[in-house]
């Protein structure tokens, strides 16, 4: 795995363009896309590393041609590189592949048929989203009397049609075959399927009604997993809530994990304000997934509650050794411009002439030094790398 560095070197001295092999759209020799005979060549006669190196340069550009390549060989290869070759369909992936896709629901590979049903659940018109939607349909309903809520129905067996869908019908341990199922069925339909199915409501009144006893985790997860199967804003905005909501009592996402993954479905911009909100409402303790989903430079909101959040549990009395990755993330991530207002925690505050031997302001005072200077440190290199030649 040799990083950009070493890949550049590794094309100039060709003792080392092994390291080439593997690297996408980098594989020793790879031809143009355009060389119709030498893709044709290294498709036939290239090593694992290089034909995935070649599918997926190509499926980049040409996304119908490299779909193609891969029908052309697909039955004669192995059930492995068959997976991690349809994998690579995510890139450009729409409803031009939904044939092949089709047909690989009937692969003799466990793995290759359900990796075939993500990817086409991850196409609302597809004819499996519509029957999943249809499944997931008959399973959720208003109720008929009585204040609104949810009614839930599961599924009461897994038969031959939804496991060639791509539904397992064998549950993990510890978890009941029916709600297994309506897990499945409810990831893999399109949410539009549910402001119709549930009275016109909008994500946010669906996220906020009352759901059958026993069944709200099972409902907003389902709902949670498919938003972020089909990077849809509207539902991710609505199954995460306020910043300032509870860490387990959101909406929606009840663990920070899910709402990471939700978080990837944002707008950059709106991504780092709600995490920003949520670092102002719950401090750094919980924040370390959900920064890393933040595209840097952090923007200025971001990057001030961070600052805001170090600098409260410094007063705290806190141990900076318990933000490393905090201050990891901070060194790669937050805009130079706040090594100015860094600078001044590196002080005491309020000074102290004689600190007691247990206090942590040593330990923060090194901390936002070295943070300081790492910062510092970008700030000079982009001034010199964005320097006007002369």
């Amino acid at each position: 795995f040799a990083g950009p560095r070493a890949l550049w070197l590794a094309q100039l001295n060709p003792a080392w363009r092994f390291a080439l092999r593997g690297a996408p759209g980098g594989a020793a020799g790879s031809p143009s896309p355009d060389d119709a005979e030498g893709v044709a060549r290294l498709w036939d006669e290239g090593l694992f590393a290089e034909r995935a190196a070649l599918l997926g340069a190509l499926r980049e550009r040409d996304p119908a041609r490299a779909r193609e390549l891969l029908a052309s060989t697909w039955r004669t290869e192995r059930a492995e590189d068959r997976l991690l070759f349809l994998d690579s369909l995510r890139a450009g992936l729409s409803e031009a592949d939904e044939p092949f896709l089709d047909e690989a629901l009937a692969d003799r590979s466990r793995n290759v048929r359900s990796t075939a049903a993500d990817l086409l659940s991850s196409l609302p018109g597809s004819a499996l989203a519509g029957r999943m939607a249809e499944r997931a349909a008959s399973c959720v309903s208003l109720a008929l009397s009585g204040e609104p809520r949810i009614t839930v129905e599961a599924p009461h067996e897994c038969d031959a049609g939804m496991e060639r869908d791509g539904v397992t019908a064998k549950p993990p341990a510890n978890r009941g075959e029916r709600s297994w199922w309506f897990g499945q069925l409810l990831e893999a339909a399109p949410l539009a399927t549910w402001p119709g199915r549930l009275g016109g409501r909008t994500p946010e009144e669906l996220v906020a009604l009352p759901v059958d006893e026993g069944w709200r985790s099972e409902l907003h997860g389902a709902w949670c997993r498919a938003a972020v199967r089909q990077q849809d804003a509207g539902w991710s905005r609505a199954l995460l809530g306020a910043p300032g909501s509870p860490v387990a009592e959101g909406p929606g996402a009840v663990s920070l994990a899910e709402r990471a993954r939700l978080l990837g479905a944002l707008p950059t911009g709106e991504r780092a304000d709600w995490v920003a909100g949520f670092i102002a409402a719950h401090g750094l303790s919980d924040s370390f997934q959900l920064l890393a989903t933040c595209a840097a430079p952090w923007t200025g909101p971001l990057g001030a509650a961070v600052v805001d959040a170090l600098t409260t549990a410094r007063r705290a009395g806190g141990y900076p050794w318990s933000y490393s990755g905090i201050m990891g993330l901070a060194e790669r991530c937050l805009d130079p411009a706040e090594a100015t207002r860094l600078a001044a925690l590196t002080r005491p505050e309020p000074p102290v002439l004689d600190p007691p031997a247990n206090s942590t302001t040593a330990y923060w005072t090194d901390a936002f030094e070295r943070l300081t200077g790492t910062l510092r440190l970008r700030e000079a290199m982009h001034a010199e790398l964005t320097r006007a030649p002369v």
